[in-house]
């Protein structure tokens, strides 16, 4: 399109062949840290069976392939490269280099470390906690790569639960920074390439992933909840023609927003189908009066631990809706959870330590947000519209806009 020269390599887990690109080379699911295999052009299947294997790390591979293809291409088209890192994810391996990263440091604890959901902060579920990641580290601490490091085989064996929550946050921090260090590193030799090749004024250059993680805030690890650490993504950007370096946007930039802008780039109209806009002109300092200034959140699949929920953030305020049943949808879990309203204000309370649903000085606060609640959710398409009992207990719960 455009007369760009398109390429993806590394992780995929769209289960579909990739489409609209010139080469490509992705994992298949989520992949393998040590010795993958990638699926091309030559052996695709839909069946997400293993590829070509490959010999060493995989996001060294990845970004291997990836500075081949930047050096094979034609000099005289525009390029567009996706260079996809299977780090940080779940269960943190990382390159054998690093393994003495942060062996002799004791990282600080979170503010809400100690934090034991529902007793805390009024929340009705527990979340995903460190002592869980514990139990699947003792279950792993097999195998070549889970006994061969200084903290391996991993066991909170007589330990009291406060030691062993440590053990387990430590461990868990310093291997998924062991995970950044190896991005950083394989970042740095494609940023490298750029400069070498006088491309570093002229292309984009976007580090992002699909959503936040939790790092021990709240005793939680995973992700997929409406709480900040998980709702908000990381977003570099440098296109030194354009964009300030070291300057900071505080704009509300959804994911959906992120086609639109690669679109202006490329100097493409954007798709009709496209719910984001370009958020270009706000990075470039010049923000539009009609930007969003709230946001809905919906996620689906629902589990105990993490019920399927929905919701609104504004600038100020953020109000969570967790439905707790699981809607047919695939993956979830059959057992429902008590529904339970949420409601944070983000200026006095940014860690979200206390569920102020019941606050009284927040009365109209919640009634507006539930109404904009509805609105957003109607906007985004998000109906409901063939699930009857459901549309019943939105009804119930304000969440429905009148029919017109």
């Amino acid at each position: 399109m455009r007369g760009y020269q398109t390429a993806v390599f590394g992780k995929w887990h769209l289960k579909k062949r990739p489409s609209g690109f010139d080469d490509f080379k992705v994992l298949p699911g989520h992949g393998v840290y040590h010795n993958p295999t990638y699926l091309s052009k030559d052996n695709w299947n839909d069946k997400e069976e293993a590829g070509t294997p490959y010999e060493g790390y995989v996001d060294d591979i990845t970004t291997t392939m990836s500075l081949d293809w930047l050096k094979s291409r034609n000099p005289d088209k525009p390029f567009f490269l996706m260079c996809h890192y299977k780090a940080t994810h779940e269960p943190f391996d990382f390159a054998e280099r690093f393994k003495d990263y942060y062996k002799d440091v004791e990282f600080p604890y979170p503010p809400t470390f100690l934090d034991s959901g529902a007793i805390t902060t009024g929340r009705s579920f527990e979340g995903q906690p460190l002592e869980e990641l514990g139990h699947r580290y003792e279950q792993a601490s097999v195998g070549p790569f889970w006994t061969s490091y200084p903290e391996l085989p991993f066991s909170t064996k007589g330990m009291d639960p406060l030691e062993a929550r440590k053990k387990i946050y430590q461990k868990f921090l310093k291997d998924y920074l062991r995970c950044v260090a190896g991005i950083d590193d394989n970042l740095g030799k494609i940023m490298r390439y750029l400069t070498t090749a006088n491309l570093d004024e002229n292309t984009v250059v976007i580090l992002a992933s699909d959503q936040g993680y939790f790092l021990g805030e709240h005793n939680f690890m995973d992700k997929r909840l409406m709480y900040e650490e998980s709702l908000r993504m990381p977003f570099v950007i440098s296109y030194p023609k354009e964009i300030k370096a070291g300057s900071r946007l505080d704009d509300m930039i959804l994911n959906i927003d992120f086609a639109a802008l690669f679109a202006d780039y490329a100097g493409i109209k954007k798709p009709a189908y496209i719910q984001g806009e370009s958020f270009r002109n706000n990075l470039k300092g010049n923000t539009s009066k009609a930007w969003r200034s709230a946001m809905y959140y919906r996620y689906w699949q629902h589990a105990p631990i993490r019920p399927a929920h929905l919701g609104v953030r504004d600038e100020r305020y953020k109000l969570i809706y967790f439905y707790g049943q699981p809607l047919e949808m695939t993956g979830s879990d059959s057992k429902t959870t008590a529904p339970a309203w949420e409601f944070y204000d983000l200026q006095q309370d940014p860690m979200e330590t206390h569920n102020a649903i019941l606050d009284k000085k927040y009365v109209k606060e919640i009634a507006r947000l539930k109404k904009k609640l509805a609105k957003l959710k109607a906007e985004a398409g998000d109906d409901d519209a063939t699930r009857a009992a459901f549309q019943q207990v939105l009804k119930q719960e304000n969440l429905s806009l009148p029919q017109p």
